[in-house]
């Protein structure tokens, strides 16, 4: 039996402790080795078999293969950096970087040390996700002419938090997620709209985002608000043989904050639409 890769989690924030940590532990081959933080009590609690340690030890440890990065999205880039120069494998939770030149950068990098690099993109596992993807592949909907993906919340008060600071916003907390949907059941459009506000009094960032991807037929529209109170559409997708229509989020996130392990009875199952 092969040894299994050891994983060096950066950072232990809401990304670090609901889905990577949960995530690497219940894959097999993967091991959670080694976590940075600077809380190591709460490390503890939730992995006692991983070690704490700061970055540059995690870096110059040679039992760890692979570094994952769950970092505010300023750091996703020179940690990036900094994991490659040090032989290791890396993936990087969304946003990859704050710009194209970075994630360029970044991408030229693991090609010129002959490591993979690689994003971090939970919500292609979406229960609803795979059953629209599962729906277009059959031809249950026959071509598809409007796609509409909502990740709606009410949250009308300005947070003291990094995503809400000069630097992040709503399009680069959601947005990746909503994107990349599209772009793997649609591939790349020919044009794109975007309309990005903020709405809250008193925010820094954009808080609400509409982007319209333009293809020959289709038109695809992804949107996010924090200042929608009926929040319960998510998708909402037309095509010349039928719709499909989800309402409420993905339950995985809400399971893995819960505790709910990945395997458990239930897990990613969403109930029926009367529950």
């Amino acid at each position: 039996m092969s040894s299994p890769l050891n994983i060096a989690l950066i950072g232990y924030g809401y990304a670090g402790k609901t889905f990577h940590a949960p995530l690497i532990a219940a894959t097999p081959g993967l091991a959670l080795h080694t976590v940075v933080s600077s809380d190591p009590a709460r490390v503890a609690a939730d992995h006692p078999e991983a070690r704490v340690s700061d970055l540059a030890a995690a870096l110059a440890d040679p039992a760890i293969d692979l570094v994952v990065i769950a970092t505010p999205d300023a750091l996703h880039a020179p940690q990036a950096h900094a994991a490659l120069e040090a032989g290791k494998h890396v993936v990087v939770d969304k946003p990859f970087t704050l710009t194209l030149d970075e994630a360029q950068a970044v991408a030229d990098h693991a090609a010129r040390v002959g490591r993979s690099v690689s994003v971090f993109h939970n919500r292609r596992w979406d229960s609803d996700f795979l059953t629209l993807q599962a729906l277009i592949d059959r031809g249950h909907l026959g071509e598809v002419i409007q796609y509409e993906s909502h990740f709606d919340r009410f949250r009308p008060r300005v947070r003291d938090r990094w995503r809400e600071q000069p630097g992040a916003g709503a399009l680069l907390d959601l947005g990746p997620h909503l994107i990349d949907q599209a772009l793997v059941l649609f591939g790349p459009p020919q044009a794109v709209y975007a309309d990005i506000a903020v709405q809250k009094d008193g925010g820094a960032v954009g808080d609400y985002f509409h982007l319209l991807l333009r293809y020959p037929r289709l038109r695809v529209i992804l949107h996010a608000s924090q200042m929608t109170q009926a929040t319960n559409l998510r998708l909402a997708v037309h095509g010349t043989g039928g719709s499909f229509i989800k309402s409420g989020l993905d339950v995985q996130e809400r399971q893995l904050k819960a505790g709910l392990r990945p395997g458990a009875r239930s897990y990613g199952e969403d109930p029926p639409p009367a529950c």
